[in-house]
């Protein structure tokens, strides 16, 4: 294929108590964005503390203070999963061509991914989520970051989005943000074409 996105693979990290095939239909929404592209949604690692779905990490007692560690903790079972989706498609040698695509806490793993340095991906998109990695950051600034956030989520406030874009763009990361007017914690048609128009892009 000659398009563009030919040659790219997405993966899509899900929120805490959801699963894989809950994000999976965003395949069909990107694929005329993105002609060509591989698509995976996995599973996180570990079964949700809350009963039904998978988390990254468990969020029962989860505190402003406790968050980072949390993270630091999830990121070997979160780097074992990635990896193994990297190799298995052949994207070993050519991370800039993967993107990280997460919603809430799927997006505080993505966005940590990236602000630690660890996964200096093609691209990062999340979806509702918050930076809440442990400091200091030491990011990936080749990669450009979109973060799209409901101005009413009542579970993640939507002033995480604009805190992680002042974090992050002072060192170096190019973050562009759109809060959506009266959104909840979802999200939006427009919300997703917005993010297969800025794949694409930074896929060019």
């Amino acid at each position: 294929m000659s398009t563009i996105a030919s040659h790219a693979l997405v993966i899509m990290l899900h929120g805490v108590g959801s699963s894989g095939a809950d994000l999976a239909p965003l395949a069909n929404v990107w694929k005329d964005a993105l002609p060509g592209a591989v698509f995976a949604s996995p599973n996180a690692p570990s079964h949700s503390s809350f009963g039904a779905g998978y988390q990254w990490f468990s969020v029962a007692g989860v505190t402003e203070e406790n968050r980072s560690e949390r993270i630091k903790d999830a990121r070997p079972a979160f780097d074992a999963t990635i990896s193994s989706i990297i190799k298995e498609n052949g994207f070993a040698d050519q991370l800039d061509r993967v993107v990280l695509v997460g919603f809430s806490q799927g997006t505080i793993m993505a966005l940590d991914a990236v602000a630690s340095g660890r996964w200096p991906v093609g691209a990062v998109v999340g979806f509702s989520g918050r930076l809440a990695s442990p400091l200091p950051l030491a990011p990936a600034v080749k990669t450009p970051v979109l973060l799209v956030h409901g101005s009413a989520d009542p579970v993640i406030p939507a002033a995480e989005t604009t805190r992680a874009a002042a974090a992050l763009q002072p060192l170096g990361m190019d973050v562009e943000t759109i809060i959506v007017p009266g959104l909840g914690h979802t999200i939006s048609a427009d919300g997703a074409a917005r993010a297969g128009a800025f794949m694409a892009e930074a896929l060019k």
